[in-house]
This record gives C-alpha cells, structure tokens and sequence, in this order.
C-alpha cells in the first residue's frame, strides 16, 4: 500500500512537472490579472476615501481627484483580456497533456495486447483511454495553474498592501498560512472519496458494457429484471460516492470563507478604531491617508484570497489525477527495444521462426500453458500446431506475436530474440488471421485496406481475386464500397474471413500465422477458404494451429501438442 501511494505520488509530480512548461501562459496571465486587480481597488479606495472624508466636512481634502476614473476602466478592460488570454491558454494546455496521455495509455495497451485483457476488462480499458483521461482536464488547466499561483499571487499582493498599511499586510498574511491546513485536513478526505468515486465509476462503466455485450444471452435466459437492478445498484453506488466528493469539496472552500472572513473582521474592527481616533482629532490630510489605505487594505482581502479560492477548486482535479493514476500506474510500461537491422530488410521468404526450450504459464494454480517446447521452421515452410483446445495453440500464437514474452526459453525470428525486435518491425514481418477476424463499420474497401491504407487499384484487385472475395462481390449491392456493421455485421463468416485473407495479401509479410482461421465455418466454406490460404502461403513461413480435419491440405511439418507439450512430430519440426 505506500508503496502504491508513493508510485501515486511520484505519477502526480511527473505530470505536475510536465504540466507547468504549458501552463506558464497561465501564471502570467494570472498574476497579471490580480496586480490589475488591485489597481481597481486602489481607485475604489481613492474615490471613497475622498467620499467620505468630503461628507464629513473637509472639502480641500476630499478633492476628488479624475484619473481614478480614467484608470478604473483602463485596468478592467486589461483585467478581461488577461482572464480571457489564461482561459484560452489553460485549454491549450489541458488539451496537450491529455493528448500526450492519452498516446501513453494506448501505448500501454498496445504493449500489453491481449494478455492485459485477460486481467482487465476491456470496459475498465475505455473508460482509463476516455472518461480518466478527460478527467484530467482540470488538473492540467486548472491545477498547474493554481499551484504555482496560490503562493505567488498572495504574495505579489502583499506588496503594495505592505506599502500602503503593513499592519494589514500582516493580518491578511496570518489568516492566509492558515488556509493550507485546512485545505490539507479536508484534501486527505477529498483524494480518498475522489478514488472510491473513480472505482464505483469503473465499475459501472464495465458492468453496463459486458452487459450490452452479452444482452441477447441476458434476454434468452430471462434474467433481465435482475441485471436491471444490479445496474442500478451499481449506479446508486456511484451516486453515494459523488455526494462525498461534494460535501468534503465544499468543506474544502468553507475553510477559506472562514479565513476571509476573519481578515476583514481584523481589518474592519483595528482600522476602524484608528480612522475613529484620527477623526476626533478633526480633519485633515492624513485622515483621508487613513481612510483611504484602510478601504484599499479591505477590497485587497477578496483579491489576496482569490488565488487561494482556485486552489481549493482546483482540487478536485488533483484528486482527480490521483484517481487515474491508480489506473494508468497499472498498465504495462512500454519498455524501449534495441533495433534489429535484419527485422526491417527480410525479404519476402527470408525469415525463420523457431522455439527455443520455451515455457509459459498464465495461472500457476492451472499449471503451464507451454512446458519445455521446441520446434524450428525454415523459411518459406509450413508448420501444423495441432491439439485440442487448451494444448498451448493460442499461446504459442502470442508469444510469435510479441504480446507475451516466454517466462524461459526463446523465440528466433532469423536467429535473433524476438523481444530484440522493435514492434514496428515486428509488424511488418507478421500476418495473422484468427478465428474470427477484425471488422470496423464502414466499408469493404476501407475495411481491406486497413492492411495497406496506400495500395493502388492493381495491389487490390489482386489481394480480391487471390482472397476470392471477387466471386461474392457481385452479390453486394454496391460492391466495395457496401457498408457493412461492426464485426463484420452483414457478411458470412466464410465472407468476413476472405476478407481477412485480402487483408493479409495486401499486407504481404514474409511470416503467415493462422490461429484456427476455419473454426466456425461449414465443411464445404472450410475447404474454400483453406484453398484461399494455401495460395496466400505460398513463399512465406506459415503456422497453422487447428485441430480441423482440413488441416491436411497444407504440406509441411507438424507438431502435435498435449497439454503445453510436444507429443509428437512429422517432419523434422
């Protein structure tokens, strides 16, 4: 737990640091702001103090004076710009940090790739890239700001306060120590709620997606009364936890309206006594002196607490940050590889892949998914993983696709480490085509040149005819660019995986691999789509894992697997 805390802790100076370079603007906008600020009120004391004083009878004293007028609104219409300048300028900055994030935290997820989904719910992974990351808005625009202004603003108001009525300078600095202490006593309880808060917010947020993602099942089994009010009790958590937020949040700035208040009581009751002793005495040129610096010293009190008052806005969006730490600190690092020169000039059928003692196990309690497993494949060969589900197949997929690295032994692409190569380059080497293959909503052609956004007309039309797409094609009713849903909605699985298959053509990559590619198809689509891959195989290194009958159209090595290990062999794999 402090060693959580203090990863928390280091995680908010990081970005406290990072964030300060773009909120400069803001602090000079700010500070200018309240000296502007203070000018204003040095005109409403001037003009009142002559007030006064002329109502009690000294006319030559009270001579009220014109550039107070002329002054007042000069500095206004600089105290707008400076506001408006710091806005625009907090925006900026919230919008570069976010965006900055929010590339770290995809790059985090990308690293980790479909092993981090196996310890966290893709629901908890979008609301950390989308609702985390907005949420930090207010840290980096509001917060930055306001931490470097609460010391420096009250301080530069000091100045001219000091110069004008020391006494008053020293109230308002007294009652201004004593804001941090209670900004700390209620800042502990707002950083603690704001994290329960940002939990219950997860949670809900994960709840409700794997329920739209299984809402047919929830229908078809009759339980959607009681989902209906598991989401809701889930949302009234949420509730709870915001209305604590609140409350110590509005604690929070009750301890500065207390502080304010007790400076102008000073200020009014020691001022006052002294301009009442003065005016026994009868008028005169330093009764107008008095009165004047006491009235300026009580409108300088809201400006001196104003930077403290942002601060206590502001956070919340500190425990804000905290919250999302939480969260960011536990996606993966993204660790920098050394270049492998030879990864990014392979040719086409230039690469072999082979296993090297390689052991992985996800779960210590359900034992080693790959126990001691060894196999080569030269280049432009094919090998067969087959097995029944759970024999180790997928696993050895992603260990080939960089997603998991072995807890012993090695992976060689061309006898290099695979975890010496950096992932760019690993990219380009690899193909894959799994069970069910990735389709956005959009259109065919978009969807195809995923693979090759810069494929000309003739790349595509053979990466079509090669996949057979062309044979369905026809049948659309506006060809290429028919629209199809999310997951490849309007297409058959047999369609969908020929598009897959053009995918993997246009992409050309010198290393084919094929995780149950046919799993869910009929016979008869099973044996097309094999046909379609045995041409796409052809030059390149290719590891079917299947347990399918079929497997038996692709020539090559094979590898039998039971239960993470190798039970047998064909060829000489």
């Amino acid at each position: 737990m402090r060693n959580e805390k203090a990863a928390i802790r280091n995680w908010t100076r990081l970005q406290s640091r990072l964030g300060r370079q773009a909120a400069r603007s803001v602090v000079g906008s700010g500070l200018l702001s309240s000296l502007a600020g203070i000018g204003q009120a040095w005109c409403v004391a001037v003009v009142l103090g002559h007030a006064l004083v002329a109502w009690q009878g000294d006319v030559q004293g009270a001579a009220f004076p014109a550039w107070p007028f002329l002054l007042f609104p000069a500095l206004a219409i600089l105290r707008a710009l400076c506001m408006i300048k710091a806005d625009m300028a907090a925006a900026q900055a919230g919008i570069m940090a976010r965006r900055r994030l929010r590339g770290e935290v995809l790059a985090s997820i990308l690293t980790g790739g479909p092993a981090l989904l196996r310890r966290t719910h893709s629901g908890v992974l979008a609301s950390i890239v989308v609702d985390r990351i907005e949420a930090l808005d207010g840290f980096f625009g509001r917060w930055v700001p306001a931490s470097v202004l609460w010391i420096a603003g009250p301080l530069l108001i000091l100045v001219p306060v000091g110069i004008v009525q020391p006494r008053a300078a020293l109230i308002l600095g007294a009652c201004g120590a004593a804001v941090p202490f209670g900004q700390a006593l209620f800042g502990i309880g707002a950083a603690v709620a704001s994290r329960n808060q940002f939990l219950a917010m997860t949670r809900l947020q994960a709840r409700f997606l794997d329920r739209i993602k299984g809402i047919a099942t929830i229908v078809l089994a009759g339980r959607t009364d009681d989902e209906t009010r598991r989401l809701g009790d889930a949302a009234e958590e949420l509730r709870v936890r915001t209305m604590k937020v609140l409350r110590v949040a509005f604690l929070s700035s009750a301890s500065i309206d207390c502080a304010m208040v007790v400076a102008f009581i000073l200020l009014a009751v020691l001022d006052g006594r002294q301009a009442l002793a003065m005016q026994a005495s009868g008028p005169s040129p330093a009764l107008l002196h008095v009165v004047i610096a006491s009235l300026f010293a009580l409108l300088a009190v809201p400006e001196f607490f104003a930077p403290l008052r942002g601060l206590a806005l502001a956070y919340q969006d500190r425990a804000h940050a905290q919250g999302a730490a939480t969260a960011i600190l536990d996606l993966p690092e993204v660790a920098e590889r050394p270049v492998l020169e030879g990864a990014r000039t392979v040719n086409a059928n230039g690469v072999r892949v082979a296993f090297d003692d390689v052991s992985f196990t996800w779960d210590p309690a359900r034992g080693p998914a790959l126990e001691h497993v060894s196999f080569t494949v030269p280049a432009g060969e094919t090998l067969v993983l087959a097995g029944a589900s759970g024999a180790g197949k997928s696993t050895i997929m992603e260990l080939l696709l960089g997603f998991i690295t072995p807890q012993s032994g090695r992976v060689l692409f061309n006898g290099a480490p695979l975890q010496t190569i950096v992932p760019d380059a690993l990219s380009r080497v690899v193909s894959w085509i799994g069970q069910k293959p990735v389709l956005f909503a959009g259109s065919l052609r978009d969807n195809i040149l995923f693979a090759k956004p810069d494929a000309d007309e003739r790349e595509l039309a053979n990466a079509l005819r090669s996949a057979a797409v062309d044979e369905f094609l026809p049948s659309l009713p506006d060809g290429l660019d028919t629209q199809i849903g999310e997951g490849g909605f309007g297409l058959s699985g047999g369609q969908a995986q020929r598009i897959a298959i053009a995918r993997a053509y246009l992409k050309n990559a010198p290393v084919l691999l094929l995780d149950e590619p046919t799993a869910h198809l009929d016979p008869a689509t099973e044996k097309s789509v094999f046909e379609s891959l045995q041409r796409l195989a052809v030059g390149r290194t290719v590891i079917l894992a299947t347990h399918s009958a079929a497997a038996h159209m692709f020539k090559g090595r094979r590898v039998d697997l039971q239960n993470g290990r190798v039970v047998s062999r064909q060829g000489a794999a």
